[in-house]
């Protein structure tokens, strides 16, 4: 099914500011959160629905790209390779960031209440894109690539404090990590702008990395590709996404692998198709000739009279297959190869030889024009 326009989704138009599809999404978002609907799956499905959506639209570089190129901005098929991406967000997520919550229920974040804000929290997943070859993916290899991310702070050891160093309430919130505005007769809870959310304040933050616990940091990964892999499978590194939160633990990383153009292969599924050249005296009295695979060389024999177009297959030389049951076959198909420049002793023999020739030689054209005789009259 085709996705829906996104800003159909949050019910504005293509003019609308940052702060009008902020609005939307709140209103929409209260109208269709789980904790309202419970139990309604088509109220499930428009709340992520509208998650994806705001995530696109609120962000200026996904919105213009979005404007652009629509839909397939996103594909995994048409991003750019390499690099490591933002984590992958839920429409939760993007609630709670809008509502300023820190988690639990609707009614929790907007009242007050819910989980712990300066409890252990799980680091946030990453995306790698990674291009290999046809080779790689056919047979498998290892890999390493490096990752800038946000790892453990190496001088708190992601404690976010100095040694010794202690928590303390914060005397804003209470705690909670938000505070309540009374507006008429309705209380709208945002987060703490003193200890930003998390209910409680270092007494001496980590010099290193300010208190957050984290700092950016290249790192090598070794990747195992497994053989028979097709682009767009994706791999998870558990554990090697961004550093969590407090102590909590890492986020994981997810590699998109995209194979590259092959100038002689083209892959049906476990098969390998090739195209190979062979003159029109090799067709015609027969010859054997050596066909590239994967793995080297191999050798098939081109019987006498071989069509253009006919198709031999050489088992077991395609690609391995992923789940371990066998290797598929490389099919090569046989193109012949008529001569385009001839010199006058050349043309002379071939003359000759069609002088010599009463049609039993060609069985396929005589065919053909014994159909055709009714369109010649």
């Amino acid at each position: 099914m085709a996705k829906r326009d996104y800003y159909e989704i949050l019910e504005v138009t293509r003019e609308e500011t940052a702060d009008g599809i902020k609005k939307s999404y709140r209103r929409l978002a209260v109208k269709y959160h789980p904790d309202k609907n419970p139990g309604d799956k088509s109220a499930e499905e428009k709340f992520k629905e509208l998650g994806e959506a705001y995530e696109a639209l609120s962000d200026p570089q996904k919105r213009a790209t979005y404007d652009q190129y629509g839909h397939a901005a996103f594909d995994p098929r048409q991003r750019a390779r390499g690099g490591a991406g933002a984590g992958f967000h839920d429409p939760f997520d993007i609630f709670r960031e809008v509502f300023g919550g820190a988690g639990g229920s609707i009614f929790e974040n907007m009242f007050g209440g819910g989980s712990d804000p300066s409890a252990p929290q799980r680091g946030d997943d990453l995306r790698y894109d990674l291009e290999i070859s046809l080779e790689e993916a056919a047979l498998g290899c290892e890999k390493e690539i490096s990752v800038t991310k946000l790892d453990k702070c190496d001088g708190c050891n992601g404690a976010g404090a100095e040694a010794g160093s202690k928590m303390r309430q914060c005397g804003t919130c209470g705690g909670r990590g938000q505070v309540l505005t009374s507006r008429g007769i309705f209380s709208i809870a945002q987060t703490c702008p003193h200890c930003k959310g998390q209910g409680s304040i270092l007494e001496r933050p980590c010099k290193k990395c300010s208190g957050n616990g984290k700092a950016q940091r290249a790192s090598k990964i070794k990747l195992r590709i497994p053989p028979g892999v097709e682009g767009g499978s994706r791999l998870r590194s558990q554990a090697n996404g961004e550093a969590g939160f407090r102590g909590g633990p890492s986020g994981d990383l997810y590699v998109v692998l995209f194979v590259k153009h092959h100038e002689i292969f083209k892959r049906d599924g476990d098969d390998l198709i090739c195209e190979v050249p062979v003159s029109f005296v090799q067709a015609a009295l027969g010859h054997e000739i050596e066909v590239p695979t994967l793995e080297g060389r191999a050798t098939i024999k081109v019987p006498a009279g071989t069509q253009p177009g006919t198709v031999f297959r050489v088992k077991g030389r395609g690609v391995k297959n992923l789940q371990g049951y066998g290797q598929g076959d490389l099919h090569v198909r046989v193109q012949v190869e008529v001569p385009t420049h001839l010199d006058g002793a050349q043309k002379a023999k071939l003359n000759e030889f069609a002088a010599l020739c009463d049609g039993k030689q060609a069985p396929i054209a005589s065919g053909f024009f014994e159909k055709a005789k009714k369109f010649f009259k």
